[in-house]
């Protein structure tokens, strides 16, 4: 069944430097009819301002994709992997057995993007990150950023350990 959830109804967060709605139950916010989809755990809608970021933290188990709407976000992890995500890109991190990372907006303009964590369907992998540029298309049509089938690999899909 598809439910209507108005932008303002949404789960809400604000502080100096990050003004966050939340489609499902995440940090702070809490509501019980809305504790994710299946495997689909989170869908945040955040604002980055220019300057702020997520400091250095933790995750296990858990295939978060970041969609940058405009602006870019850079990230570091204790992994070694280090790069900046820009506007109508894409960044998949598997946190598999365990990753540290930080992701900060070193841009002087807000960032906007979605960030949305999927319920892994193999836990204890190898921890990855990756982020790709994605040719703007043109005229009307969808394009697949990220899948865990190994058939939408050949389109140049991200990997992740989703279906």
């Amino acid at each position: 069944m598809i439910r209507v959830q108005k932008y303002q109804d949404l789960g809400r967060f604000q502080n100096a430097w990050l003004n966050a709605h939340y489609h499902f139950s995440f940090s702070g916010y809490h509501n019980p009819e809305r504790m994710g989809h299946g495997a689909l755990r989170v869908i945040n809608d955040d604002i980055v301002r220019g300057g702020g970021g997520f400091q250095m933290h933790p995750h296990r188990d858990m295939e978060i994709i970041t969609y940058v709407r405009k602006g870019a976000i850079s990230h570091r992890d204790n992994l070694g992997n280090k790069g900046k995500t820009e506007a109508g890109n894409v960044q998949v991190m598997s946190a598999g057995t365990g990753i540290f990372h930080s992701e900060h907006n070193l841009e002087n303009v807000d960032t906007n993007l979605y960030q949305i964590w999927i319920e892994p369907n193999e836990e204890g992998v190898k921890p990855r990150w990756e982020a790709r540029e994605f040719p703007k298309k043109v005229g009307s049509g969808l394009s697949l950023l990220a899948s865990g089938l190994p058939e939408h690999q050949k389109s140049g899909a991200i990997f992740m350990h989703a279906d």
